[in-house]
């Protein structure tokens, strides 16, 4: 190959590794996102055991609300019964003509078969409990909602590093065939008498070291992938959709407390921890059911005798109201009503600690995107820089004017300057996307959970 063919290569070389952080032919990143969290809301493991919590959670309301309807039940006894206890009636004593009577307390035969419908007319413990429990239903809702924007991030930030491993692939899979074209340049130039034999060797030592890193990056770059699709419940080696990444996020601008207080308006696990205080508010209530009385209506019909049948002698109905009140049960009711009171104290601090901690969560998320942002610009002019100083390298090394130590010492500095540049605009994306978690920014998309409400 001609000199001018070497530069040639060379600078396609460059321009080649340059552009693997350019625009590419592909969605736009929101896009490819939205479409994995959607797949991922629909398919995930955990996300969908959490949705049986919250179906057992209903089946628990419907129970409660069910105290306040009557109940039907049928029961049917037959015995057979053989001694036991008699009375005698001593009538021989009044009339010697007469013989005593013996009455059996227990029949040999009897039945007794009776409908029973009950009817609660005061039962403060019902609604008390009712309460309670769709408390219990909104905690769980909101966990579950919760779960879902944890597993949204989790979802944008594996596929970041994922897109982050593969373009760190192509960098040093870029820098490997500029080592390979540096080592057939030296070899050339070994051959005519140019350079001397180290540099051919310095150049393949280079070269191997590279294709080491590009094995680690690619192994790297399968668990990224593996994950992702461990997320999304599908096999782990299926193949992921690239992403345009040219529309990088911009610093944030609103303010802290904006942020916050935005998170505390919205995040899920606040709505979760105040649903929790609610159902312990409530179960204050139905452990004080305990010290109040009862009314309820019970009505009963069927027959009775020795044995089947109906009409005189043998149908019956009754109904009662039924009144129960403890009166004394050894102080364990108020106990209960004791321990109810500071398990509500306890999540009202619970839920206090967390806003603390979602207030951390926001203004950690926040510095780290200013932090990234900053960084941004200055891995850029970095990577220019190093691009340029590389194409003086490049045309220094074909003219045999530079040593083998600089040469490499320039490509060094380029594969780092664009390692560290996709480095920083990933973890810009990811912070991005870690801000957006904390504040509760935006919708799930095709969000199920919100489509709904609370019965």
């Amino acid at each position: 190959m001609t000199r001018a063919g070497r530069q040639c290569a060379a600078t396609l070389a460059l321009c080649a590794l340059a552009a693997l952080t350019g625009p590419a032919v592909a969605r736009p990143l929101a896009d490819v996102v939205d479409d994995y969290v959607r797949e991922g809301l629909a398919a995930n493991l955990a996300l969908r055991s959490q949705g049986f919590d919250v179906e057992r959670a209903v089946a628990a309301l419907d129970a409660a609300r069910a105290g306040w309807l009557p109940t039907l039940a049928l029961d049917a006894r037959y015995t057979r019964s053989e001694g036991g206890r008699e009375f005698t009636l001593p009538l021989s004593q009044l009339d010697p003509a007469l013989e005593d009577e013996t009455i059996a307390f227990l029949r040999e035969r009897e039945q007794d078969s009776r409908v029973s419908v009950t009817q609660p007319l005061y039962a403060p413990a019902i609604p008390a409990s009712v309460r309670a429990q769709r408390a219990q239903l909104a905690a769980n809702e909101y966990a579950r909602l919760a779960l879902a924007r944890r597993l949204q991030r989790d979802i944008t930030v594996g596929y970041l590093d994922w897109l982050r491993a593969t373009k760190t692939v192509a960098i040093v899979d870029a820098s490997r065939s500029l080592l390979a074209e540096n080592l057939r340049v030296n070899d050339s130039l070994y051959r005519n008498g140019k350079v001397t034999q180290d540099q051919v060797l310095r150049a393949r030592a280079e070269l191997l070291e590279v294709e080491q890193q590009l094995r680690e990056t690619r192994n790297l770059a399968q668990q990224a992938r593996s994950w992702l699709n461990f997320l999304l419940n599908r096999p782990l080696d299926t193949a992921l959709e690239p992403a345009d990444v040219d529309a990088v996020a911009a610093r944030s601008a609103a303010e802290l407390a904006t942020l916050e207080a935005r998170a505390l308006d919205a995040r899920p696990e606040l709505a979760q921890a105040d649903s929790a205080a609610r159902e312990a508010e409530a179960r204050i209530d139905v452990a004080r059911a305990a010290l109040k009385p009862t009314l309820g209506l019970g009505i009963d019909g069927g027959i009775q005798g020795e044995d089947y049948g109906s009409g005189h002698g043998y149908n019956y109905a009754q109904a009662s109201l039924r009144i129960s009140w403890k009166l004394f049960d050894g102080g364990a009711s108020r106990a209960a009503v004791r321990g109810a009171r500071a398990l509500a104290q306890r999540a009202a601090t619970q839920r206090d600690e967390l806003a603390q901690q979602i207030r951390l969560e926001v203004q950690q998320a926040l510095d780290r995107l200013e932090t990234a942002a900053d960084s941004l610009a200055t891995a850029e002019a970095r990577a220019e820089a190093a691009r340029a100083g590389f194409r003086i390298a490049a045309r220094k090394r074909d003219e045999g004017v530079i040593s083998q130590v600089e040469f490499i010492d320039a490509r060094s500095t380029l594969t780092g300057a664009e390692l560290n540049l996709n480095i920083t605009r990933f973890a810009l994306l990811a912070r991005q996307a870690d801000l957006d978690y904390a504040t509760a920014a935006g919708v799930l998309p095709a969000d199920p959970l919100t489509t709904g409400s609370l019965p």
